[in-house]
């Protein structure tokens, strides 16, 4: 039984191994979601208006233990970069804005406060800063010495992660903030906002896409998953998971937004507090 990635370093097979630490975190995730929400309703209340926000919590959830467990937890942590790049996509553009959508508002504000927690968040969440954050973790947490030195260890590897899905909480909340406290972009700001996001990831996934020789020791050196698959060719799909992969689901999120936004404009209600929330 393995805590977290220990396996790593080893030949590659495709034999199941447990993995805690992301059982662990999981289990911490729904906890933190589930007990204070208890606290919040009294059980005599009907769950019903609730179903849907926990319903987008638990995907994801889902989402994020795909992202750190078996198989391709390990895969990501230290044999492939492809593997570590749908990680990447996985945590920020899947499960971030589902973690979102499935917070009640009630929850946000308990989590938040009204003093310096909910300044903070304020703060960072404007579209700005929120977008300077979060581009400033992607660019760290793939420089080739950030990542050849975090990969290796336990500790490294889920620390880079932790930190995608906290930028990336922070990159969305621009668009989709479960607090009314939190100002939320109209619909056209939140789609040229996520047109800009879908730009920034062009720099790290050219230098993955068109160099000569592969950026990362740990990716290069590791076991081989398949033999026909060599380091350099590793890292070539990296960098197109990275930017079409990216660029796909953003610009979905972007089309949604432009639909909703379409469908409130024919209600006559121009915009619709951002469509509900995105229907939230």
């Amino acid at each position: 039984m393995n805590w977290w990635c220990s396996a790593r370093g080893l030949p590659w097979d495709w034999t199941w191994k447990a993995f805690p630490g992301a059982w662990i975190l999981v289990g911490a995730m729904l906890a933190a979601y589930w007990v204070p929400l208890r606290r919040l309703r009294p059980r005599s209340e009907p769950p019903s208006p609730q179903r849907p926000y926990a319903v987008r919590f638990v995907l994801g959830v889902v989402v994020v233990w795909v992202a750190v467990d078996w198989p391709l937890g390990l895969l990501g942590a230290g044999y492939l970069l492809s593997a570590h790049m749908v990680q990447h996509i996985l945590l920020t553009l899947v499960a971030a804005p589902l973690l979102l959508a499935g917070t009640p508002p009630e929850l946000a504000r308990m989590l938040l406060g009204t003093g310096r927690r909910m300044r903070i968040a304020r703060a960072v969440t404007r579209p700005v800063p929120a977008l300077v954050l979060y581009n400033a973790v992607l660019i760290l947490t793939f420089v080739p010495a950030v990542v050849d030195a975090a990969m290796p260890t336990q500790l490294g590897s889920f620390a880079v992660e932790m930190a995608w899905l906290a930028s990336a909480l922070v990159m969305w909340s621009p668009v989709m903030a479960p607090l009314p406290e939190i100002r939320t972009l109209s619909a056209p700001g939140a789609m040229v906002y996520l047109f800009l996001q879908s730009l920034a990831p062009t720099i790290p996934a050219s230098f993955l896409t068109f160099g000569r020789f592969p950026l990362y020791g740990v990716y290069e050196l590791a076991p081989r998953v398949w033999n026909g698959l060599s380091a350099g060719a590793d890292h070539r799909i990296a960098g197109l998971v990275m930017k079409i992969g990216g660029g796909l689901v953003l610009w979905g999120f972007i089309t949604w937004i432009c639909f909703t936004w379409y469908a409130s404009e024919s209600r006559g209600s121009p915009d619709a507090g951002h469509a509900r929330r995105l229907e939230g």
